[in-house]
């Protein structure tokens, strides 16, 4: 009797330190894992989050880069932290598609993080080097055409999202292009800004300075609609390949575990930064578009990605290497 009164206090006293500790939260930095190199979108959009939350809180949110095998290793660090809310993780699209490429991960994408909220959509631009002799998509496809193997795409990496893009945009046009992977998005930019490859699926954020300076060309927009912040060039539609998007979405997330008060403190928190208009006009001159959502609407969103992804794999036949 006496053993089960001490552990009914245990547990008593347990749940009083938690729920002090969440109402007092943050009382320490926090650490948002992003598993992308610096200097790409995730980093940016992330450190252009984290300083209004560090300003509000009066606690620094540090971007802690973690990059390698297109997100694995980053996404690991963040499942394995302590689920206390003094981790917190930004993920896209690799870590939906990672769990349908690759027969084995570190971590359960759907088991092992609480989900918080997504807050940005951001399109991408098939994009090619200006010395590529081709100033329209259609033009594009008939120069890969007429020479099978002779140009290269470049990606963040094998079976990763911008892999992923390329390929189907591969099948979709019957080219023959070789692809040369890199370690992060950030320098397979740098690898087509250097003509080591001729073309990639860039995001707006990256792509709108380089094509403002002719260092790059931007062929279409792979949207529904065209961007604001490119606004001359046309949709993937527009172009001559209906039915060909690719949008990238940047999420926030927490380990599994970490205290309920915690996470809506959180996402209140953030929502309240994305909501800021000085943000939503930062976003949005970069092509960037601001999106909330409830913890719920992005756990069913990451369920249905990995699905869909999982289907286009297998038609596909995408793998990692």
């Amino acid at each position: 009797m006496w053993h089960l009164v001490k552990l009914l206090g245990a547990v008593f006293f347990g749940a009083v330190a938690t729920a002090v500790a969440s109402q007092n939260y943050p009382t320490k930095p926090i650490r948002m894992i992003v598993p992308f190199v610096a200097g790409g979108s995730y980093d940016a959009i992330a450190r252009l989050v984290a300083q209004p939350m560090s300003e509000e809180w009066k606690q620094q949110i540090v971007v802690d880069n973690r990059p390698g095998a297109t997100g694995i290793i980053g996404t690991e660090l963040a499942a394995r932290a302590a689920p206390d809310g003094y981790t917190i993780a930004m993920f896209g699209g690799n870590q939906t598609l990672n769990p349908v490429v690759r027969s084995k991960l570190p971590y359960d994408m759907l088991r092992d993080f609480a989900p918080i909220t997504r807050i940005a959509l951001l399109g991408n631009v098939i994009t090619v080097h200006p010395s590529v002799p081709a100033k329209s998509l259609k033009e594009f496809v008939a120069l890969l055409k007429a020479n099978p193997g002779k140009y290269h795409y470049g990606s963040g990496g094998i079976a990763g999202a911008t892999h992923f893009a390329s390929l189907q945009f591969t099948l979709m046009t019957g080219v023959n292009v070789v692809h040369v992977p890199y370690k992060g998005g950030g320098l397979s930019v740098t690898g087509l800004l250097a003509n080591e490859v001729q073309m990639m699926m860039v995001n707006i954020l990256s792509a709108k300075p380089q094509i403002k300076a002719g260092r790059l060309r931007g062929l279409a927009v792979a949207a529904k609609k065209r961007s604001a912040a490119l606004p001359d060039i046309p949709t993937t539609a527009e172009a001559g390949l209906p039915g060909y998007e690719y949008i990238q979405w940047y999420g926030i997330f927490a380990p599994a575990g970490t205290p309920k008060p915690v996470l809506a403190k959180l996402h209140a928190e953030i929502s309240r930064v994305v909501s800021l208009p000085d943000i939503k006009t930062k976003l949005a001159t970069q092509g960037v578009e601001p999106m909330l959502e409830t913890p719920q609407d992005l756990a069913a969103f990451v369920k249905q990605d990995i699905e869909t992804n999982r289907k286009i794999a297998k038609a596909t036949g995408i793998q990692a290497e």
